[in-house]
């Protein structure tokens, strides 16, 4: 058989030789949507990486600002650098969760970006905690628990993930 012969191949309809023709409607949609939602997963990414690079230059000209102004020694500023530095770590996995979705990895990596996402963020609350911002004294006490709460929950995840994730044995039967 000759390499330019525009046969159809063995097992497609006979007649048209175009494949779109004979895709149905429905899957052709479905193909369409796909890489609409990959467009839309590639932007949100990019605007993931601005938002990274803008909060790092921001951070940096805190940092400058604090030096030149004396505050850098004040450990309320210290941790505002060290909450903003967990924001872009935050931003970082998030955009890493992302590029997950595009590269349609499996989902236990995209879990395990979530979860770490997760800790990180409830680390952040644990740093910037402040009983002051509370009403009353139980009230902080119970955001403390619940904080804590979440805490071990996602860490007790990761754990169970690492020992549990790479079993080929679990959920076979």
């Amino acid at each position: 058989m000759d390499s330019d012969d525009h046969s159809p191949p063995l097992g497609a309809p006979s007649g048209s030789v175009d494949s779109d023709s004979t895709e149905p409607l429905s899957e052709r949609y479905s193909v369409f949507m796909d890489q609409f939602v990959g467009g839309i997963e590639l932007a949100a990414a990019t605007v993931f990486a601005l938002l990274f690079a803008v909060g790092v230059l921001n951070l940096m000209v805190q940092i400058a600002e604090s030096v030149v102004s004396g505050s850098i020694t004040d450990p309320l500023v210290v941790i505002g650098f060290i909450d903003t530095g967990l924001l872009l770590l935050i931003i970082v996995e998030v955009y890493q969760t992302v590029l997950a979705y595009v590269d349609e990895n499996d989902t236990r990596r995209i879990v395990r970006l979530v979860i770490y996402t997760g800790v990180i963020a409830m680390v952040r609350k644990a740093i910037i905690f402040r009983t002051g911002e509370y009403a009353t004294t139980q009230d902080a006490l119970l955001a403390a628990v619940a904080y804590a709460v979440i805490i071990f929950a996602l860490v007790a995840l990761l754990f169970a993930e690492r020992i549990y994730g790479d079993d080929p044995h679990l959920g076979a039967e």
